[in-house]
C-alpha cells in the first residue's frame, strides 16, 4: 500500500510540477513583456485586435496634454509656412493613431471621436491664436517668427531620422529621399515665382467652387503628411491671403457668397483627412521604411522652404534697398532657440521611450 501511495504521489508531482516549466514559462513571459513594450513605442495595443489596431485611450492627463499641443500645431500649421503637426504627431509617438483615427472615424465612431476630441480643441486653439496673434506678427516682422518656427521643426527632425534608423540605405530609397525633398522645393519656387498673384473670392462660377474642393482635399494631404504645408499650397494657388483676409464680419456682410467658399473647402478637408489617412495606414502596413524615407525628405524640404515663401521673399526684397540688422539678429537667435528646445525635448521623448526596456530587462 505505502509503495502505491508512493508512485501515486509521484504522478501528482509529475502533473504539477513539470521539471523545466518554471524556467521555459519565465523565459517566454520576458520575451512576451519585450514584445509588448516594442510594440507600445509604435503605438499599437498590448492586446491587438485580429485587425491590428492601436490603442486610442489616453492614460493619464499627460497624454491628452500631448495630443491638445499636436493639436496646437495642427491648426497653427494653416497660418505658419512650413509648420508640420503630423511632424510632432511623429515625436509623441501618436502619427499612427492619428492616422487611424481619422481613417476610422466612419467606421469606429465613438472610441476614435474620444481620442479625437483634445486634438481638435488644440486645432482650434492654434487657429484662433495663430490668426489673431502669429499672422499679425507676420505682417510685422516675418523673419523673426520665421526663425522660431524653423528652429523649431529642424530641432524635431531627429525625431523623423529615428522613424528610418536601422533601416536599409538603398538607392530607390535614397531617391525617394530625394523626391520628398524636392516636393515642398518645388511648391514653394512655384508661390514665390509662379503664381499669378493674390486671387479674388468674388464672382465665382462653378468651376471655382470645384477648385475650391480640390483645394480643400489637398489641404488635407498636408495635414497628415510630414513636411507638406497648406499655407505654402495656399500661397501657391493664390488664395492664402484672400481667405485670410475674407475672415472679417465686414467682408462677410458685402460677399456672403464667401460661405459657399468656407464650405467646399471644409467639405474637400474632411473627405481629405478620412480618405487620405485610411491610405497611409494601409500604406504604412506594406512599405513603411520607403514610405518614412519619403516623409524625411519633405520634413526636411519644408524647414528650407520655411525661408522662402511670398512673405519671407517680400523681406528679402527690401532688404536688398535697406538691410534690417534688428530683425536678422532677432530671427537668427529665435532660430537657434527653436532648435535647441526641440531637440532637447526630442531627447526626452526618446530617454522616456527607452525606460520601458530598462524596466524590462532589471
Amino acid at each position: 500500500m505505502e509503495q502505491e501511495q508512493d508512485h501515486k504521489t509521484q504522478d501528482i508531482v509529475q502533473l504539477t510540477d513539470p521539471p523545466d516549466g518554471g524556467q521555459k514559462g519565465s523565459e517566454e513571459e520576458e520575451a512576451a513583456a519585450e514584445t509588448r513594450v516594442e510594440r507600445e513605442k509604435e503605438g499599437v495595443n498590448e492586446a491587438k485586435s485580429p485587425e491590428n489596431e492601436p490603442d486610442l485611450t489616453y492614460k493619464n492627463g499627460g497624454e491628452i496634454a500631448k495630443a491638445g499641443v499636436l493639436g496646437f500645431f495642427i491648426g497653427l500649421a494653416v497660418i505658419v509656412p512650413g509648420v508640420s503637426g503630423s511632424t510632432v504627431a511623429i515625436i509623441f509617438k501618436l502619427y499612427h493613431k492619428l492616422l487611424y483615427a481619422l481613417g476610422n472615424i466612419v467606421r469606429k465612431f465613438k472610441r476614435c471621436v474620444k481620442f479625437l476630441i483634445p486634438i481638435a480643441i488644440g486645432l482650434v486653439i492654434g487657429f484662433v491664436l495663430g490668426f489673431l496673434a502669429i499672422q499679425r506678427l507676420i505682417d510685422i516682422s516675418p523673419f523673426t517668427v520665421i526663425g522660431l518656427f524653423a528652429g523649431l521643426m529642424l530641432g524635431a527632425f531627429p525625431a523623423v531620422l529615428d522613424e528610418v534608423k536601422g533601416e536599409k540605405k538603398s538607392s530607390l530609397r535614397l531617391a525617394l529621399f530625394a523626391v520628398g525633398l524636392l516636393i515642398p522645393v518645388a511648391i514653394a519656387l512655384i508661390s514665390v515665382y509662379g503664381s499669378e498673384g493674390v486671387r479674388s473670392l468674388e464672382n465665382l462660377n462653378v468651376g471655382h467652387y470645384i477648385l475650391f474642393l480640390v483645394l480643400g482635399y489637398v489641404v488635407a494631404i498636408t495635414q497628415v503628411v510630414p513636411g507638406l504645408s497648406a499655407t505654402a499650397l495656399l500661397m501657391a494657388f493664390g488664395y492664402f491671403t484672400p481667405i485670410m483676409q475674407s475672415v472679417h464680419l465686414s467682408y462677410w456682410q458685402e460677399n456672403p457668397a464667401v460661405f459657399g467658399v468656407y464650405a467646399c473647402l471644409a467639405v474637400g478637408f474632411v473627405l481629405g483627412l478620412v480618405t487620405f489617412s485610411k491610405l497611409l495606414t494601409k500604406l504604412f502596413e506594406k512599405r513603411r521604411a520607403a514610405a518614412f524615407f519619403v516623409i524625411c525628405g519633405l520634413s526636411l524640404g519644408s524647414i528650407v522652404t520655411m525661408f522662402f515663401n511670398p512673405d519671407v521673399y517680400a523681406v528679402y526684397q527690401a532688404w536688398g534697398i535697406e538691410l534690417n540688422v534688428l530683425d536678422l539678429v532677432l530671427g537668427l537667435v529665435l532660430f537657434v532657440v527653436g532648435v535647441v528646445i526641440a531637440y532637447l525635448f526630442v531627447k526626452y521623448e526618446r530617454k522616456k521611450s527607452t525606460m520601458p526596456n530598462i524596466v524590462q530587462h532589471k
